[in-house]
């Protein structure tokens, strides 16, 4: 697949000083073979390269690493309980101080490895190059590294990969969890659309709509390549690849996550922090993909009531103080989600405003696919769709949708609702 990186690169709006830090992408049937070609002619400068990898990834993609660039060196993590965590983060640590001298990073395998490279590499002031062994996450191009810390989801600043070598023929290989894993991740770019266009639409937040126009043409391009997901079609997890890439350098331009992450990935993160449930080792896009389907449940009911008109909004929303310290029991946790919050990023906003947009409003929720059809494409892929999947009790469906809008600094329209007079009953 063809990579037009001048076209992603006019998405970029030179007044806000917007960029992106990828040199190339290149997607295709045996582009890893393409890599000492691509270490000799574009970064030559770098003599002391070190790849890191999982004894899963390694066996995947870096064994034929090695082999084509004999001179790397090579750090194999254990995979058990590998996270981006500290426990990740250290791991490779130590390996690295085998090689003080490095000057180049190659991240091999799927998000976690990425995300503990890209903290290395940041920290380190080096450049990395990215190999994706699975098409599972959009976040192999980010600038930033989601990682748990602490027992608390953060965004770390890192680096992007300065190129991309994705090989189909080792992604479409990959276990079939992590691609539907990846479906998960790319879909839940409906709620988190929606959210901004919500969010610009009520308090005049900037929104980029050539960044917001080119996510829709992925995501229909996704659902229209699922049959062929389904059935091992390289073709069609080149494309799933490309949308995931191509969602990441969204988050790259625009420096932030908002284009790709919104109330759906705020459940997630609820339920990594274990505050309201037992700790759960599921993949991200599995969670995001569970949070995608019960978020636009509630969406769509709230899209049901605003056409009804029978309703009232707050003139104001406070922060929820005491409900967070009454579920947040962990002290540090607490603070933390506590801190967040410090700035209510509702202030100033009134109910009339809801009112006033309320056209705009429904607009948007009516764009949104329902959970239904949600349902059915994660289906066509085996994702997993319902809260049980993801081992987590069904009974904590109204709390997570209550609570995960305070985990993240950000307004979502599951933030606002908390406004309406009919949020217990479609938050219920």
């Amino acid at each position: 697949m063809q990579i037009d990186v001048n076209k992603i690169r006019g998405l970029c709006d030179p007044e806000k000083n917007q960029k992106i830090y990828v040199d190339d992408l290149i997607i295709e049937k045996g582009a890893l073979q393409k890599l000492p070609i691509v270490l000799q002619e574009k970064y030559p400068q770098y003599k002391n390269i070190v790849m890191i990898c999982d004894e899963n990834t390694y066996q995947a993609a870096g064994k034929t690493v090695e082999q084509i660039v004999p001179s790397v060196h090579t750090i194999i993590l254990d995979p058990t309980n590998l996270h981006a965590d500290e426990h990740g983060v250290g791991l490779a640590e130590e390996g690295l101080k085998q090689y003080p001298d490095v000057d180049f990073m190659i991240a091999c395998g799927s998000g976690t490895i990425h995300d503990i490279t890209r903290y290395h590499a940041y920290h380190k002031k080096i450049n990395f190059l990215s190999i994706p062994t699975a098409a599972s996450v959009d976040g192999f191009v980010s600038t930033m590294a989601a990682m748990t810390w602490k027992g608390m989801k953060k965004t770390f600043t890192a680096v992007s990969p300065i190129f991309v070598l994705a090989d189909s023929d080792i992604f479409a290989h990959a276990p079939k969890r992590l691609t539907a894993s990846g479906v998960g991740d790319l879909l839940g770019k409906y709620t988190a659309l929606c959210d901004w266009r919500i969010a610009s639409a009520v308090t005049g937040e900037y929104i980029s709509w050539p960044i917001v126009n080119w996510e829709y043409d992925i995501l229909k391009d996704l659902v229209n390549n699922l049959d062929g997901i389904g059935s091992g079609d390289l073709a069609a997890y080149e494309n799933l690849m490309y949308g995931l890439l191509l969602s990441g350098l969204a988050m790259q331009i625009m420096t932030y996550s908002r284009p790709a992450s919104g109330c759906e990935h705020h459940c997630s993160h609820l339920w990594e922090e274990a505050a309201i449930n037992e700790p759960i080792d599921y993949l991200h896009g599995e969670k995001v993909g569970v949070g995608l389907c019960i978020t636009s449940a509630v969406y769509k009911k709230a899209l049901a009531k605003l056409k009804e008109g029978n309703y009232t909004v707050k003139d104001h929303m406070d922060v929820e103080v005491d409900f967070i310290k009454e579920h947040f029991k962990n002290p540090v946790l607490q603070a933390e989600i506590l801190k967040e919050n410090e700035d209510n990023v509702m202030a100033g906003i009134t109910g009339q405003q809801l009112k006033d947009h309320e056209a705009d409003i429904i607009k948007i929720l009516e764009d949104l696919p329902s959970a239904e059809q949600e349902i059915r494409w994660l289906k066509d892929v085996h994702g997993l769709t319902t809260l049980p999947e993801i081992g987590l009790d069904e009974s904590l469906r109204s709390l997570t949708l209550k609570l995960s809008p305070y985990v993240r600094h950000r307004l979502t329209f599951m933030r606002l609702l908390k406004f309406y007079s009919f949020y217990d009953e479609i938050v219920a």
